[in-house]
């Protein structure tokens, strides 16, 4: 059960309050999430800007959602000692300073290294303000709404990015993706202090330092070895000695946290079937996500010769598809359980992969434009009842630890598609001129790894319960 200390306590506060501090924390979630995918689309304008290749750009992105899946789960134990609001503030801060070093870096390593600290604001953003929705809403009716709402946001801002992202390169350059976090964390702050009380956990839980390094060490590792194999070689030493540090860290995490009272991350959790495929089922759905935006953008800009705008429009039939599919699954899901939305989750994406397997320089727009909405489809059906499944029967205590992995599964598989769709494409510049011919040959195996990720959301569908329990957390969508 969480409570407040100060000002006034939740079931005091009128419903215009209530639904006011949603608005103010679905607002950042929006931010962080448009963030993890507004890049994508202007890698190529990057590369052109700051003569750099692809390897380099994969970094760009996998800086900032490595930083913020390792950090997650600790940024929730923060909040609970120190205070969720203060957290929260302290996140979006570091958030927008680092959004404007990233307008101003003239490196690639300012870049990355800027990325990497919005990262940090990031990770105090998303679970915080998910702990604020929750707390401020006492009543389980109204609190499942509020969540509804929240997954909702959540996936139109990871399907409006790239459109986003488009347009202000179209009209301000690449570095405009940045710049305008800034107003819009400005805003927040403001409304935060005003409307948002101060809250924390009944009891906060203590802080795993050598648990947090070696998962952040696991997860640099594993993504840095993605990136940097296809260079350095995967049979070479250097290959051979990051494979042998990252079982060392896992290895080490893994005997730290068995032997901690209270761990980092709960393992025990992965012993239950139903948890174990939907943490692998939310890593498989941002796999494919992040694989399409990133195959997506160079396609269509160095195969086809589009215009960043234009490869952003391209992907609304994937947002319309994800904001109309989001709410409807989380009503699907209290109604019928998690089992029906994740095969049609399924389903979709696998289908939406298929569609684009023998891509080549003269495949139709219209197929093309078909595969994304088919993908945006299953991306929206997916993220409420994989959080269903994660913490379906788990009591409150646990129910909020199994969320806050799952979470932290998505960024991991945010980060492993970039990091395989970028492999997939190394070979390629950005700065040759548009008709390169063997790029969507190239890509290929990356629609076949959609495919796949959807099929494996047909096994998660498998092990989730016919029916959702009636539970608060049951409904939650992030």
């Amino acid at each position: 059960m969480l409570t407040t200390s100060l000002a006034a306590p939740p079931s005091l506060l009128n419903a215009r309050r209530r639904w006011t501090v949603l608005a103010v924390c679905a607002l950042s979630m929006f931010l962080v999430g448009v963030d993890t995918t507004i890049v994508n689309v202007g890698l190529p304008e990057i590369g052109r800007g700051l003569d750099v290749g692809t390897r380099g750009l994969e970094w760009v992105v996998d800086a900032y959602t490595v930083v913020m899946a390792s950090l997650l789960i600790v940024s929730g134990a923060l909040a609970d000692r120190f205070g969720r609001r203060r957290v929260f503030q302290c996140g979006l801060l570091v958030f927008g300073l680092a959004s404007l070093a990233c307008a101003l870096a003239p490196s690639l390593g300012v870049l990355v290294a800027a990325r990497a600290v919005q990262g940090i604001g990031a990770s105090m953003l998303s679970p915080v303000a998910l702990a604020i929705v929750v707390n401020a809403m006492p009543d389980p009716t109204e609190r499942a709404r509020a969540i509804g709402v929240w997954a909702s946001v959540f996936g139109l801002s990871m399907a409006a990015g790239p459109v986003t992202g488009g347009a202000l390169i179209a009209a301000f350059g690449w570095r405009s993706v940045f710049w305008i976090n800034a107003p819009v964390v400005m805003a927040a702050l403001v409304l935060v202090a005003v409307f948002v009380p101060e809250s924390r956990g009944e009891r906060a839980r203590r802080l795993d330092v050598p648990g947090q390094v070696l998962l952040t060490m696991v997860l640099c590792l594993t993504v840095g070895i993605l990136i940097e194999g296809p260079l350095i070689g995967w049979t070479s030493p250097a290959a051979l000695a990051v494979y042998a540090l990252t079982a060392a860290a896992t290895a080490g995490f893994v005997l730290v946290e068995l032997r901690r009272g209270e761990p980092l991350m709960d393992l025990g959790l992965f012993r239950r079937p139903p948890f174990l495929t939907a943490a692998l089922g939310a890593t498989a759905v941002f796999v494919a996500l992040n694989v399409t935006l990133l195959l997506n953008t160079f396609y269509l800009q160095h195969t086809r010769g589009w215009t960043p705008l234009a490869t952003g429009a391209a992907t609304l039939p994937m947002a319309l598809g994800a904001t109309v599919c989001a709410p409807w699954s989380g009503t699907l899901v209290g109604r019928l359980g998690p089992r029906r939305p994740l095969i049609l989750a399924g389903g979709f994406t696998a289908a939406g992969g298929l569609c684009l397997v023998n891509l080549d320089q003269n495949t139709s727009v219209s197929l093309i434009l078909l595969a994304f909405l088919l993908i945006g489809i299953g991306f929206g059906f997916a993220n409420a009842p994989l959080t269903n499944t994660a913490v379906s029967g788990l009591p409150p205590s646990r129910a909020g630890v199994a969320g806050a992995i799952t979470s932290t599964a998505r960024q991991v598989g945010a980060a492993v598609g970039i990091a395989i769709a970028g492999g997939l494409i190394a070979g390629t510049d950005p700065v040759e001129p548009a008709g390169s011919v063997g790029l969507a040959a190239e890509t290929r195996p990356g629609w076949l790894l959609v495919s796949a990720c959807g099929l494996f959301l047909l096994v998660v569908a498998r092990n989730a319960a016919p029916r959702s329990p009636k539970t608060p957390q049951a409904v939650s969508g992030k």
